[in-house]
């Protein structure tokens, strides 16, 4: 019997259908994964803004992970928008007691938008119990900034930041550079296990369809891990996926803010 590469994201789910879990399972099964879901949170949400969130109790939470992971299992998972002190740690225990060794873990914190999503007193928490745990972290610069304690805004910090982030408690990092201005998007990976660090810059693209951007290469590079493919590579290709899915969807009209990316760029195109 064969089997599918088996990619599991847990997170929120997003109504709008551009980001959460909803973006992660286009991304999987755009990227060649049998893609499942544990979801740690509803949100009312559309390319606008965040109208309301309805946590899921940590219990509920917990026995999503163990239906999957007892029966189905993951090659790698993917984690998202974890709200609470308490959905941490139960994330953090499940994780553990089913020894899920491939872990990127996106820290997740507020929207594009602006609208918070993670209760102050759990940045430490996440640090604590998931950072130890990860292959990778995926901070976007707003991320970045809440936990370092400063603002990076600027290419010239990103380097830096990188270092500091290692020292957290996961010794790689992808920090994602779309949020910076001018003709070039430019994200960094690095890792404090050999000191390699390596930009990955791309040619910006003039689209405000950019809803969903970081939850899909974070799931891109789950994706990657769990087909196989070594870190570097993973995210090296995650960045060719979502430079395609922002071009792919950069003229079409959905709704009226942040538009999504067009996830299966590469199989359809938009009429």
């Amino acid at each position: 019997m064969k089997e599918y590469y088996r990619a599991l994201s847990v997170a929120g789910s997003d109504s709008g259908g551009g980001a959460g879990i909803q973006a992660d399972l286009k991304t999987f099964s755009a990227l060649g994964c049998y893609g499942m879901t544990v979801i740690t949170a509803l949100t009312a949400q559309n390319t606008v803004g965040v109208t309301g969130i309805q946590a899921v109790p940590p219990e509920f939470i917990a026995l999503q992970m163990e239906a999957v992971l007892t029966d189905i299992g993951a090659d790698a998972v993917k984690i998202g928008m974890l709200h609470s002190v308490e959905v941490i740690s139960k994330v953090a225990e499940e994780l553990q007691k089913h020894d899920c060794k491939t872990l990127v873990l996106d820290p997740v914190m507020v929207t594009r938008n602006g609208d918070k999503l993670l209760q102050d007193d759990a940045v430490q928490s996440l640090r604590e119990r998931l950072f130890p745990l990860a292959a990778v972290i995926t901070p976007n610069l707003a991320e970045a900034s809440i936990l370092l304690g400063r603002t990076i805004s600027e290419r010239s910090q990103m380097a830096g930041a990188c270092r500091e982030l290692a020292r957290m408690g996961c010794s790689r990092v992808f920090l994602k550079g779309g949020a910076l201005g001018g003709l070039s998007s430019t994200d960094f990976f690095y890792d404090d296990g050999n000191g390699e660090l390596l930009e990955l810059e791309s040619p910006r693209i003039d689209t405000a369809n950019n809803h969903g951007t970081g939850c899909t290469i974070s799931s891109a590079i789950t994706a990657k891990l769990a087909g196989g493919a070594d870190l570097l590579n993973a995210v090296t290709e995650a960045k060719a996926y979502i430079n395609g899915a922002l071009q792919g969807g950069a003229d079409v009209k959905t709704g009226g803010g942040h538009g999504p990316v067009h996830h299966f760029h590469n199989w359809w195109r938009v009429s």
